[in-house]
């Protein structure tokens, strides 16, 4: 059989091949059609070379790509696979070929606009992808903001302000088991919750042949569908587990004659390994970088000469006067195994016993999987490589130099089961707890229990009321502040009221979500600006891609309701300081609703081109509803920004009774074709909760030339 392409009425292609690697092939070919630009960028990304045409803002970027060897550790990733797993390695190789022959003949705009060529992917490009995507996923950086308020504050910081940091994603998962819906078969759903990016992180495609046909959400750039799949027998889908899986220690660095030695345990120095590279910077002159791997892993911050080169020796962070560097340790530097092994498996799975296997497989990024079968099989468990070694590598910095930080050896994978025939997971502490270190608040885990507990059996039809709810359990520290305040002013005893009044649903037409949403932000902008934090005002002379997670402002804001319920905070007012916050917004309140601040803010890698500007605009005017800690988690950044720049990047119900009563969406489209008919046509759906049925029969699908 030839590869066939069809298409569905939104533009979501249906391919059809004569064998896994054919259809493979298929999958890049026709990802190169539709993502043209995004796959490039990706590439780039991976490679550490998007500077040189998306400009300085995207230096720090490719510098950390560079010290981390994301290409390296791609490569030698794909080399072991190559020998571990050859058909999978070939399978990989094939995806890579359909992206060669259609990337060189891409229509896609963006190209001409920063005067780029499409490139040639090599056999580890995938694997590049699929790591430059989740480097920072378990969100190491927070190791560093660890550091910087125990030292500032103590101890006690470290559980003030733990909660799900801005550049953590989360997911909202549930599993109903067949005597809890109408049909008597599972349904599985829920929205994984990234950054919004346009293109979507996500690809909703299908892949058929004699072997399997699957339905389900790609990453664009790596073949097979990981997160997200209907077999027709079995389906799956995954949370971030929030464990902690990657270490930062201290380097001690020194230049010899014959290059770079790191002290190790015991006081010994080790040779490390070094070379120079250069960052082509469009509009700017090239920048020449030194990449250093010690024992511990590669160099991402500092040498030699200690951290923030070029600042003065008192403003340098953690230890003034001792030059110190920073490596980072990952399991796939380690293993040479980012889980591919795991994607072929995956694809042709008929039980849960068989999706069980393949995540027997899986490396990175560590998930929560949940999976159910036609026969009733149920799967609830984590998946991915976690290192064992001491409490202290997971919470801060350790020194190389001092023993004991070792890795010994990987833990095991916990598994869980239902209550009352479901299961639920939204980054929760749950089976992943021995695992982590922070994890979300559980107010999404327990508004979706509670929803799932109103009602005995469920419809995969059922599932938007879930996804779209609003509820905002955790304003309630901040309620039970402004309800004890007294001694108003008649208008700030007005606005008291209105917000008291308010149902704690963040919806876009609501005026009091937006009065409770802007006291919120005056209270965070107030109490990051009290002295007791003013040494973590400034953050430290770290490279500029980590400093997102040492930003004072975002940490106050989701770390507010901690701060705000703890018996004493270093002896600020907060009493207050929400006073104040609720006469500001009484002499000056918000003069529309919640969704009119509220709106979509996707991520582009280049901004739209002037002419795009007014359509662009329009399209994303729309109010939304949500907040962070809703199960319709829109996450704006109180004391900052309104705007969500972090949503659900897709949603989907997958039905175990009949595969074609499930449904999906994404925030923009199919294509990632500027002026395609399906660049932004899902965007009115995922605004309003609606979802596209997901259609397998052939005859309703249009073939593609």
């Amino acid at each position: 059989m030839s590869i066939e392409i069809y298409r569905d009425a939104w533009g979501i292609p249906h391919l059809r091949a004569g064998s896994a690697r054919e259809l493979a092939r298929a999958q890049g070919r026709v990802t190169a059609r539709d993502r043209a630009w995004q796959l490039e960028v990706e590439r780039h990304r991976a490679q550490g070379t998007s500077a040189a045409f998306l400009g300085a803002g995207a230096l720090s970027w490719d510098t950390l790509a560079r010290r981390a060897r994301l290409d390296d550790t791609a490569r030698r990733c794909f080399g072991a696979l190559e020998r571990r797993d050859p058909e999978t390695a070939d399978w990989v190789r094939a995806y890579v070929d359909g992206v060669n022959e259609e990337l060189p003949g891409t229509r896609a705009p963006e190209f001409a606009r920063v005067g780029l060529a499409p490139g040639r992917w090599e056999p580890w490009t995938p694997l590049g992808v699929w790591l430059a995507t989740h480097i920072l996923f378990a969100g190491f950086p927070a190791k560093l903001w660890r550091d910087e308020a125990l030292r500032h504050l103590g101890p006690d910081a470290i559980g003030l302000f733990a909660a799900d940091g801005p550049g953590t994603s989360g997911s909202n998962g549930w599993l109903v088991a067949g005597p809890r819906t109408t049909t008597g078969h599972a349904v599985l759903a829920g929205d994984p919750h990234r950054y919004i990016e346009e293109p979507g992180v996500y690809q909703q495609i299908r892949l058929s042949c004699p072997e399997f046909d699957v339905i389900g959400l790609a990453v664009p750039g790596v073949p097979g569908i990981a997160h997200f799949g209907h077999t027709g027998t079995v389906a799956w889908s995954i949370t971030n587990a929030m464990a902690d899986y990657q270490d930062l220690y201290r380097e001690r660095l020194r230049r010899t004659g014959a290059g770079v030695e790191a002290l190790g345990p015991g006081g010994v120095w080790h040779r490390a390994t070094r070379h120079t590279e250069t960052v082509e910077v469009a509009g700017e002159a090239p920048v020449e970088i030194e990449v250093i791997e010690t024992g511990r892993g590669p160099v991402i911050a500092g040498g030699p000469e200690g951290l923030g080169e070029g600042v003065p020796e008192e403003e340098r962070p953690v230890f003034p006067g001792v030059p110190v560097a920073l490596s980072l340790r990952y399991p796939p530097r380690v293993t040479e195994d980012l889980g591919f092994s795991a994607l072929l498996p995956l694809l042709r799975a008929r039980r849960t016993a068989d999706v069980d296997r393949a995540f027997d497989l899986w490396a990175e990024p560590v998930n929560v999987v949940q999976a159910a079968d036609t026969e009733g099989g149920l799967l609830h468990r984590v998946a991915g490589r976690v290192p064992v070694r001491p409490e202290a590598n997971r919470l801060r910095p350790v020194p190389a130099w001092e023993p004991g930080h070792d890795w010994r050896g990987w833990h095991d994978s916990p598994r869980a089961g239902l209550t009352d025939g479901i299961a639920v997971m939204a980054n929760q502490r749950g089976p992943a707890t021995p695992l982590g270190v922070e994890f979300a608040p559980p107010h999404r885990a327990d508004r979706i229990t509670a929803l799932l507990q109103e009602k005995e059996q469920w419809s995969a039809a059922d599932m938007p009321l879930i996804h779209m709810d609003t509820h905002l359990a955790s304003a309630q520290p901040l309620l039970d502040r402004i309800e004890a305040l007294d001694g108003l002013s008649p208008e700030a005893v007005t606005t008291r009221e209105t917000i008291l009044r308010w149902d704690r649903r963040m919806v876009a037409s609501s005026r009091e979500a937006a009065l409770y949403a802007a006291v919120r932000s005056a209270v965070v902008r107030r109490l990051a600006a009290h002295p007791a934090f003013a040494a973590l005002t400034t953050p430290p002379a770290y490279p500029d891609v980590l400093l997102p997670w040492l930003g004072l402002v975002p940490r106050v804001a989701f770390a507010l309701e901690h701060l705000l319920h703890a018996e004493e905070l270093y002896g600020i007012d907060r009493a207050g300081i929400v006073r104040a916050a609720v006469e500001e917004m009484a002499a000056e309140p918000p003069r529309g609703t919640w969704g009119d601040t509220h709106r979509l803010a996707p991520w582009r890698a280049l901004p739209e081109d002037e002419r795009e500007a007014p359509a662009h605009a329009a399209a994303l005017s729309a109010a939304l509803s949500g907040d962070h800690d809703c199960v319709l988690c829109t996450s704006a950044v109180p004391g900052l920004t309104d705007l969500a720049a972090r949503g659900p990047a897709a949603r989907y119900v997958w039905d175990l009774a009949r595969r074609e009563d499930s449904f999906w969406v994404v925030p923009l489209g199919a294509s990632g074709m500027p002026g395609s008919p399906h660049h932004r046509d899902q965007l009115p759906l995922w605004l309003r909760g609606d979802l596209v049925p997901v259609g397998t029969d052939w005859q309703q699908l249009k073939k593609e030339d």
